[in-house]
Order: structure tokens, then sequence, then C-alpha cells
């Protein structure tokens, strides 16, 4: 049916009756009022003879699928039409040579959508419905991986679903753009992704396995980081040892950082930067408490004074050490705490920038300068350590953070909170290569994690 041809010959006519009215009598002004209401009847009969197309049962248990079809009222996308079904072809093309994008295909997924496009099997509206779900299920993830890419945190508290934007942007693909120009056009852009991306193609041969998967992380970490980043965020890369400030997408502020023991290895995180306290206490964590420093004491009860340590109980409320009998205490049965005073030589230094995140990590300053200039970083607890913790906090404050006071801080400094104006980002990645010089350079994966 050429809707197009019924609407023009609708406007031709009512053109045409608005002369016919204009000189035509009273008697004949009546006629044609009929001839017209005959004629417009026609066409609107016409368009409601045209059959709707019946909605479909949504099998697919994907919520990206299930989501998309939600918007498209239920109705088949791919075999709706012969032009729908090219463009399957061309998705289905684009899917199954996805080593350019870094991106696994399911190929038995791919053969089994081609032989329900071909008809060669008098392919029933069941099986058709399944492989319309199916091969959007494969288009919208190939489309969301394209972009945000695939990575796992321990703690992730910044992505966001985007379901929907892949949804409109599949159904706003049914014109005339191509699936590769839209590829391209979707694709991250992303500096350290292309080069990334070209050293895959070109210099990662099939038996390299542990340098292809460690490259795609590289890859995935890079697409995220383009989603999430904002304006102003924060990265620290684990076996690089290293934390980059960026602002406006550039690098700021590079610096040598110290990260957990492979014992105690410091956890993958997406969160955010909420405050900063300048010179805070440090609450040392039970498990050291216990394990490392209760047995200290016990052999030198002067070890708390001499390191500036004092004994909390589980309120805070600071308890008189020289009461204690320290040789009856266990590691499972000593029911304090210990807290470092504030100043320079607190361990955690005049710095700490709080995250919002389970497993109470942060970034710090420290009294230890010296473990910057090693080659191997892997010293903390897990947490990670900041060769220029005030640069950092000038640049987070906008300058508003008293930086003399800092540098000119005592034993005993009063602890206060600077809040942040507004959140910044900050992601602690595993990623074992970085670009030095548009050259692509593989670390230790320190902690084993490439299998």
């Amino acid at each position: 049916m050429n809707f197009k041809r019924i609407f023009t010959n609708k406007l031709k006519l009512d053109k045409n009756f608005f002369y016919m009215d204009h000189f035509t009598t009273k008697t004949d002004f009546s006629f044609s009022k009929k001839i017209r209401f005959i004629i417009l009847s026609g066409c609107f009969f016409a368009i409601s003879c045209v059959p709707k197309p019946t909605p479909m049962k949504i099998v697919s248990e994907d919520a990206l699928v299930q989501n998309f079809y939600a918007f498209n009222n239920n109705n088949q996308l791919w075999f709706s039409s012969k032009k729908s079904m090219t463009k399957a072809d061309e998705w289905l093309d684009a899917i199954e040579s996805p080593n350019n994008f870094g991106l696994v295909s399911d190929k038995n997924q791919i053969e089994q959508i081609r032989v329900a496009l071909s008809g060669k099997n008098k392919t029933d509206i069941v099986i058709k419905e399944a492989a319309d779900q199916q091969l959007t299920g494969l288009v919208l993830n190939f489309v969301k991986e394209l972009q945000e890419g695939n990575v796992q945190f321990d703690f992730d508290g910044v992505s966001i679903p985007r379901d929907s934007v892949y949804a409109a942007q599949l159904l706003d693909s049914k014109g005339s753009e191509s699936v590769s120009a839209m590829i391209a056009r979707l694709e991250c852009k992303d500096p350290d992704y292309i080069v990334y991306k070209q050293f895959l193609n070109d210099s990662i041969t099939p038996n390299d396995t542990l340098k292809y998967k460690t490259i795609l992380l590289a890859m995935n970490y890079r697409k995220y980081l383009s989603v999430n980043g904002e304006s102003e965020y924060v990265v620290a890369n684990i076996p690089a040892t290293e934390v980059e400030y960026f602002k406006n997408d550039k690098p700021t502020l590079q610096m040598r950082s110290v990260a957990g023991k492979k014992k105690n290895p410091t956890p993958t995180i997406a969160s955010y930067i909420t405050n900063i306290v300048t010179f805070p206490f440090w609450n040392v964590p039970f498990s050291i408490a216990s394990k490392e420093l209760l047995p200290k004491v016990q052999k030198d009860e002067t070890y708390l004074e001499r390191n500036n340590f004092e004994v909390v109980d589980a309120k805070g409320k600071v308890v008189d050490d020289y009461d204690l009998n320290w040789v009856s205490y266990t590691e499972k049965t000593f029911p304090y705490f210990f807290r470092e005073s504030t100043g320079p030589n607190n361990s955690l230094g005049i710095l700490k920038f709080n995250l919002e995140n389970p497993f109470s990590i942060y970034l710090h300053d420290t009294n230890s300068k010296g473990g910057f200039a090693k080659d191997s970083r892997f010293l903390s607890h897990g947490c990670i350590r900041l060769e220029k913790p005030v640069e950092l906090a000038d640049l987070l404050t906008d300058g508003k953070i008293d930086t003399t006071l800092l540098k000119t801080g005592v034993k005993d400094t009063e602890s206060k909170i600077v809040k942040l104006e507004k959140k910044v980002p900050v992601f602690i990645i595993y990623m074992p290569v970085k670009i030095v010089e548009g050259r692509v350079v593989f670390l230790k994966d320190i902690y084993d994690l490439i299998k």
C-alpha cells in the first residue's frame, strides 16, 4: 500500500473541493460534500485494511533485549522487510569478524540466525521470532561492548546502566547509514584505545595468549574510562604503581605510587573521592593491630609511645595502656584498637583521600617516602600511597587548601575534613600494560590475574 500516494491524492482532492465549494451553488455544495465524504472514507478504509504487525512473545532472558522490544512494541525488527534482513546480514558480518575490535562472537548463534534469514528450512513464525531476538541480543551487546567495554571491578560505584541508550541507537539505525559507518561513529575515540587496537591487529599473534588478553583488558579499560570518566578524574594503575590526575581528558598530574603486596592485594575500585582529611589519625585495621602490633607491644610496652600510637576502645575513647595486662591478650581476644597520632610522622602522612568502597581502601600520603624510589613498589596492606599528595589535594580543591600549613605541620596538629565541591571519580585499575611515548610496554602481572 503506497500511503504517500494516497495522502498526496487526498490533498489534491481537498484543493479541488475548495474551488468547487467556492464557485458552486448551495445545491452543488451539498453534492460536493457527499462526493468528498465518499472518497475520504475510501482512503481511510484502505489504510485500515493494511495488516498491523502482531507483537511477538518475548522469550529472550537478556534484560537488554527485553527493554529494546518494549521500546519497539514487541514487533519484529529483522524479519519485518527485505531491507531489514539485508541490514541483519550486515550486522552478522560485522559481529562474526570482531577481531578488529577485540570482541568475541558466538559462532553457533550466528549460524542459527543465518539459516533463519535464508528461509531454507521454511522457517516458521516461532523460529523467526526467536532468531529475531537472538540477533537483537548479539547486536545490542556488540554495540554496548564497543562503547563501554567489559570490565569487572571488585567494587563499582560509578557506572550506571545505559541500556536505553543502546536501544535508542539501534532503533535510530534503521535509516540509510550502513552498519560499518555506524560502528565507526560509535567506536571509542580515546587515543590510548586506538594505539592498543592498532597493536592488537598488527603485533599480536595467535600464540601470544597472555599478551592478547592483556591488550584486550587495556582496550576495555580505556572504553570504560571514556564513558565514565567525566571531565575530571583520577586513575591509579596497580601494576604500574602510578597515579594520574586528568582534567578535561588530559593528564595534568602524574606520580609514582605504592600498592598492596601480593599477599595484601589492592582491590580494583571505581568510586568517588568525597573528602580530604588533613593531618589524619591512622585507625589501624584490626587485622594489622592484632597480628602485627600486638606482638610488638607484648615484647616491648614502650613501643606504642615511641611510635605515636594510643589505645582506643570500640567507641573511639582513649584507654590508658599502662593499666592493660598485655600478656593476657591473644590475636582473637584483643578487645581494643590502635590509633596513630596526627602529624608528618603518621603512617598516613598529612593527607588522606577518602573513597566510597566496602574495603576501607583510600589514597594517602606516607611518612615512608623511600618506597617511591624503588622499582618494585608493592609494599602496602592494600591502600594506595601517593608521591605527590599535596599537589593532588591542591588540584582537587582548586587551590583552596592551605598547602603551607600542610608542609609545616607538627605532631598532634588538629585533623580537619575538607569536603569537595563536587565528587571526583577515582578508578583503581589492574592493567599490566601502558603506553610510553607511543609505544606499548608490558608490565609484570604482579598478582597473576591474567590467565
